[in-house]
């Protein structure tokens, strides 16, 4: 697959060969659906537990007498009807974590570049060199050049500085290195935006 690179000022800066096998999957709802559903999963936090009456530092020592108090038969300063006292049928401890094949995650990600290269949200730029790393002097170049509603912008081992600086002010756009690129990301936003090294990067990661 051929695509136009473009550069930062929306001239043409060549043409670039895509790898088919990367670019080119045909994309599954289930997969993609798979993938999100794991990394949204293994996302969340751990759920802590509350402290029922056995976990509470209260005096176990009897409340009252017996009998003849005029107040109810309590045990201890821990039930949970005392202020202080334990949760009732409180929340349990819990972990969120899934696992997931390693080659249905790989194809999720290609899945995931094949869709945007194939709806035609794929922008393949030269650089993201920004002049002084000026959030004004991005902007003007971003209307020639179609980001849409929001973008991700991917790079390669590193994030441009200057591109970094001038878009940390804009909230249509985020920023990842190439060894951050996910399923999720991707999807979420209407434009995928690669460098030059980012597809290498990408393409070495299948074919390294």
């Amino acid at each position: 697959m051929k695509v136009e690179v473009k550069t930062l000022d929306a001239q043409a800066g060549g043409d670039l060969e895509l790898n088919d096998a990367v670019f080119g999957v045909e994309p599954r709802a289930d997969i993609l659906h798979r993938v999100v559903t794991w990394q949204l999963v293994n996302r969340r936090a751990p759920a802590r537990a509350t402290r029922e009456r056995s976990d509470v530092a209260r005096t176990g020592k009897k409340f009252g007498r017996q009998k003849g108090g005029g107040t109810a038969r309590h045990g201890d300063r821990r039930a949970p009807i005392f202020i202080g006292g334990g949760k009732a049928h409180g929340a349990r401890a819990r972990v969120f974590s899934a696992s997931l094949n390693k080659k249905v995650r790989q194809l999720g990600l290609k899945m995931a570049l094949s869709s945007k290269a194939a709806e035609g949200k794929l922008i393949v730029l030269d650089s993201l060199d920004v002049p002084e790393g000026k959030t004004k002097a991005l902007q003007e170049r971003l209307g020639k050049l179609g980001f849409g509603k929001n973008a991700l912008v991917i790079d390669g081992d590193a994030l441009n500085v200057s591109f970094a600086r001038a878009s940390s002010n804009l909230e249509s756009i985020n920023l990842l290195p190439a060894v951050g690129a996910n399923v999720y990301d991707i999807m979420r936003h209407e434009t995928l935006v690669l460098t030059r090294a980012a597809v290498e990067k990408l393409e070495a990661r299948f074919h390294g």
